[in-house]
């Protein structure tokens, strides 16, 4: 640790005075660093993946800073040494929201979904948690949904054993019906993993975004998967939903968005996530 710090030193050029473990880092390391200048928040892990999974949660801290929309922490290193890759971004001072932190955190949300571009995807893979989350860029939603996230979720569950051939949907089936549940969707920038763990509200109100997934995909994604294991106020939908109406089909569209975190969950943590997974396949296929 005294030649990680060391050397981040001499990167940042300021001396680091403290250090010491802190909650947050999930599948990593987490540390409070803190120079005589400011406070750095410091991720460390050994995994052979671990610089390129640090290089995609820069690359997509950047993408959603440069859209002066919602607040994120500013990566300042994303490096390795001696095996160790690491990640030093701002430590940002957080609080328990209120019901005007939600208000707020439902607006700029909505802000960031309004960013856009004309294909699905992004111009590189990412991660989902410890997963590959592929980012081919496809010109219609249901095309990218299926090919990019549905998919290759359900076969590495299958190629695990978790589940059984016979529940898998048939492409001819699959298009079809997410073009007639999802409609006309434009891309808008995503955050791409947005559960209650990936979102801070700082000591001044201001709503803050970390760990993300981001691609352009449909603005109702994050919306599902903020409602899969709670952890946002009705504050937050409500102001949301002032920007961006809720949607024709929107009970159908949080069961088929929720389908990819609960397989996500499904190969992250094994089979008690396998019967959410063939009820909703059961009931759409």
């Amino acid at each position: 640790m005294f030649k990680l710090l060391s050397y981040i030193s001499t990167r940042i050029s300021e001396k680091i005075i403290s250090t010491k473990p802190v909650s947050g880092g999930d599948i990593s390391s987490a540390y409070l660093i803190e120079s005589e200048a400011r406070k750095y928040f410091l991720k460390v892990n050994s995994n052979l993946c671990a610089l390129e999974m640090f290089h995609a949660e820069q690359k997509g801290l950047q993408t959603i800073e440069q859209t002066k929309t919602i607040a994120v922490p500013h990566v300042h290193l994303a490096d390795t040494i001696e095996g160790k890759a690491f990640l030093l971004m701002d430590f940002i001072e957080s609080k328990r929201p209120d019901m005007s932190d939600y208000i707020r955190f439902g607006e700029v949300l909505a802000e960031l979904h309004h960013c856009s571009q004309k294909d699905f995807g992004f111009s590189t893979d990412n991660f989902i948690g410890s997963l590959p989350q592929r980012n081919n860029t496809h010109a219609g939603w249901a095309e990218f949904y299926w090919f990019e996230r549905i998919l290759p979720q359900l076969q590495s569950a299958l190629k695990a054993g978790l589940i059984q051939q016979n529940i898998i949907p048939k492409e001819k089936d699959v298009i079809p019906l997410f073009q007639e549940i999802f409609g006309d969707v434009k891309p808008s920038l995503l955050h791409g993993d947005l559960w209650g763990g990936n979102y801070l509200i700082s000591t001044n109100g201001v709503p803050c975004l970390i760990d993300p997934a981001v691609y352009y995909g449909h603005s109702m994604v994050d919306i599902a998967m903020s409602g899969l294991f709670g952890g946002f106020g009705t504050e937050f939908y409500n102001a949301y939903h002032e920007i961006i109406p809720k949607t024709e089909n929107y009970l159908q569209q949080i069961d088929l968005y929720q389908l990819y975190y609960l397989l996500v969950h499904l190969n992250l943590f094994g089979s008690g996530y396998y019967s959410s997974v063939s009820s909703i396949l059961k009931k759409y296929f």
